[in-house]
């Protein structure tokens, strides 16, 4: 990616605000073609497609949990390279970019497993809510031993990562005593939103608005010795904002919001992850309970902060790339 280009991309996303889509009132029916189509496309056709989401949903409920993540990878591997082609060029070229000593062999398995992967956590979520109880959610209870620790002792700011199915974590944490406050991202449609909400709810996952008014409540709740989770790696329009990968670092993510969290709360930052073993099955795992170094003026090495916590994702990723759910984003 261009710096000039990702920077201009970052300017959209300081101090992000979002605004749940308002439906359009009656009278725009009666307005003029720009009002009429937006009346038609919130009330008509968003409405077709939000029908089908809970249909596919509650439908996909019904299924052993299993028989439901087998579909997803079978669709995953059948739909990517036949409707995702631009998707499937940029993933393979940051594998050979990322891997750049791996086969074309070992190359095209890990694109394979990646589209397995992609697949199985679309349906999954289904059937998210009963993974625990069936077993299928392993913790590494040893490698967690040292977040509860520091959820225990105060403010925790707990990084999660986009591998496998990330959304084990919740029942996962939630199993482990710790209560956290998560900054949620909204879905591309009001059923999916609806759908999220409502899971996650279930487990007992508090959840804050996305964007900037998330962040004030999110401090607030840290000063209160609370924890919450952000996920540092991300995608923004279709390109990779975190982790770097050797590019040229920035301030414009989840990677600053998380240090500057940290830095005004006096929290502590663990990172964690879920990966998927088998077919539908997990192992969630901490990997790093750290302090940020003391300094008398945390403003001027933000940037420091926040290499040094990319420092601490980036090898995960690397590690689990054929999970990992952004690959198919530019680098």
């Amino acid at each position: 990616m261009r710096t000039k280009d990702r920077d201009t991309k970052l300017e959209g996303r300081k101090a992000w605000v979002y605004e749940a889509p308002q439906p359009p009132p009656l009278a725009d029916l009666f307005g003029d073609g720009a009002k009429r189509r937006a009346f038609y496309n919130y009330h008509v056709r968003d409405n077709f497609y939000n029908g089908l989401d809970y249909a596919v949903h509650y439908g996909l409920k019904l299924l052993p949990s299993e028989t439901c993540s087998r579909i997803g990878a079978w669709l995953g591997r059948f739909m990517a390279p036949r409707f995702h082609k631009e998707a499937e060029a940029r993933a393979r070229a940051n594998l050979k970019r990322l891997k750049p000593d791996w086969s074309e062999a070992e190359v095209e398995d890990t694109l394979m497993r990646n589209w397995d992967n992609q697949g199985r956590l679309m349906l999954e979520f289904s059937v998210i809510h009963r993974l625990m109880d069936e077993g299928r959610i392993t913790i590494d209870r040893a490698s967690m031993e040292p977040i509860i620790a520091a959820a225990k002792a105060g403010p925790l700011v707990l990084v999660g990562l986009h591998i496998g199915n990330w959304e084990v974590l919740a029942p996962a944490i939630l199993s482990l005593g710790i209560s956290p406050y998560d900054i949620y991202m909204p879905q591309k449609s009001r059923a999916r939103t609806h759908i999220a909400e409502t899971v996650r709810a279930k487990f007992g996952l508090r959840t804050l608005p996305p964007g900037a008014k998330g962040a004030r409540p999110a401090l607030r709740y840290l000063k209160a010795g609370e924890t919450i989770i952000i996920f540092c790696d991300e995608g923004f329009d279709y390109e990779v904002m975190a982790p770097f990968f050797h590019r040229e670092p920035h301030l414009g993510g989840n990677l600053s919001v998380a240090v500057r969290l940290a830095r005004h709360s006096g929290a502590r930052i663990a990172v964690f992850h879920a990966e998927r073993t088998e077919g539908c099955r997990f192992v969630a795992r901490g990997d790093h309970v750290i302090d940020l170094p003391a300094t008398d003026n945390p403003g001027q090495r933000l940037m420091e902060d926040v290499i040094f916590l990319n420092g601490l994702i980036e090898p995960i990723i690397l590690d689990h790339l054929d999970q990992w759910y952004f690959l198919d984003n530019a680098l």
